[in-house]
């Protein structure tokens, strides 16, 4: 699987993860028009760096970037590429695919870690969202980190019930609900990288 930006070597890095092709294919059944998990491993990889992240720890954060979503692929439900919003019984099933997910990851023998990151994703700073309804430092910095990159990974890509946004407009998602969904200094920590081809927008693509 090549990146979908120029080359560069951090990318390559990313591409040469065994993972990467189970991501490639989480990417085709959620309906990505273009790779999304990759994406969401070098921008994440990108923020960890700003942390001061050491190496076992980024490489955690790699691995469940790539597999964050495994849950819906095991799940298997067709709603998850409809080209309509969900429904409120199919939006409550849909939250079990963090739970399955961290199940799935430890039945591939992922580490406890990445377990604990693909099941916290969805949390949100301030408590209100799933799994485990934890807030603001309950969450680890990682989770916090892959919930920034994976929300703007995804509204600046295209899938069957979206379109993409510009670069900008999800910029301005991310502040506007900083404090509320994201960690403040997470999304300060990202609106500071520059230069990295995986913040492009696909919008108008």
């Amino acid at each position: 699987m090549e990146s979908i930006f120029a080359p560069d070597a951090l990318a390559e890095k990313f591409t040469d993860d065994p993972l990467a092709q189970l991501s490639a294919a989480m990417d085709e059944f959620e309906g990505y028009a273009h790779p999304h998990g990759l994406r969401i491993a070098i921008i994440a990889e990108a923020i960890a760096e700003k942390f001061n992240f050491a190496s076992h720890d980024r490489h955690a954060l790699r691995q469940a970037a790539l597999v964050h979503d495994i849950g819906e692929m095991v799940m298997n439900r067709d709603y998850i590429r409809a080209s309509r919003l969900l429904r409120e019984e199919e939006r409550i099933d849909m939250q079990r695919h963090t739970v399955i997910g961290e199940q799935e990851a430890a039945r591939r023998g992922l580490g406890r870690a990445v377990q604990l990151l693909v099941r916290w994703h969805h949390e949100w700073w301030n408590g209100t969202s799933y799994p485990d309804a934890l807030e603001r430092e309950q969450i680890p910095l990682a989770a916090r980190i892959l919930r920034v990159s994976d929300t703007y990974a995804a509204l600046t890509d295209s899938r069957p019930y979206s379109v993409a946004i510009s670069a900008s407009e999800a910029k301005r998602y991310l502040i506007e609900w900083s404090g509320i969904e994201f960690d403040p200094k997470v999304v300060k920590a990202f609106l500071a990288l520059d230069g990295l081809p995986e913040l492009e927008s696909y919008a108008g693509a």
